[in-house]
């Protein structure tokens, strides 16, 4: 599952560009949380179209620029075709998480900085909104349904940093571990031979091979073609090297 995917399987059951938005709005939070930065303006633009998805699946259509809060405030309490569970449970987690973004100012001097702990309640909460529209909408195909899920749920790791071209992996590993970390960046995606040596290229690329068949052999991941991908175990063994490395 990649992002284009997403967009394109989320397209066939919502208007093509809120797929697009909603997904591309999705992965700027989670660039931020990456970096450690909040931007307030992609919180409150994923949480508009989310009201906008809310509008197109009661109605077929929506606003243009949707009154958010008065929208989420009102839902609740007025008759809509809408299921409970977005009426209910999915309208105050999306008011919840534009508050943030409206309503939190910028610490003090000498105050505690919430701009870390905002930003993960605000990814924590896109994800569960996105799964939750992915849920309501895929109902005839519950195993894409559930690989996009997955895709959405991946966690965040600041120990990675990602260049477009190659990703680094940050930390004292060794090569066996650092090819589980970066494959984990990946999951559930897998990664081509090409991409895993750019990312480490700091290392030699005898080295890199022989990890690959190590790991390959230990069944901590599999290869498909030139591209590897981890397995259950590895995804594990990977959770266990980023809880060394302090990553939740």
């Amino acid at each position: 599952m990649k992002t284009d995917d997403l967009i394109a399987e989320l397209g066939k059951y919502l208007d093509p560009r809120l797929a697009h938005d909603l997904v591309d709005e999705f992965i700027n939070i989670r660039s931020e949380c990456k970096t450690g930065m909040l931007g307030r303006v992609s919180a409150g633009k994923f949480v508009e179209t989310c009201v906008q998805v809310l509008q197109y699946l009661e109605s077929g259509k929506y606003e243009k620029k949707p009154d958010v809060d008065q929208y989420l405030r009102t839902l609740e309490s007025r008759a809509t075709s809408l299921n409970d569970d977005l009426k209910i449970t999915f309208a105050r987690i999306a008011r919840s998480t534009y508050t943030l973004r409206n309503k939190r100012n910028i610490a003090h001097k000498g105050e505690v900085d919430p701009n870390i702990y905002d930003l993960h309640y605000v990814l924590a909460s896109a994800q569960w909104m996105l799964s939750e529209i992915v849920r309501q909408t895929l109902t005839g195909n519950m195993t894409t349904a559930g690989r996009m899920i997955e895709f959405i749920q991946v966690t965040v790791s600041s120990v990675i940093e990602d260049f477009g071209d190659r990703k680094l992996v940050f930390g004292k590993l060794t090569v066996d571990e650092e090819i589980i970390v970066l494959l984990y960046s990946y999951y559930p995606n897998d990664a081509d031979v090409k991409s895993i040596e750019a990312s480490l290229d700091r290392r030699s690329s005898s080295a890199v091979y022989m990890s690959l068949k190590k790991l390959w052999r230990k069944k901590l991941i599999h290869r498909e073609n030139s591209s590897y991908k981890l397995t259950q175990e590895g995804f594990r063994k990977a959770l266990e090297i980023l809880q060394t490395l302090g990553v939740k």
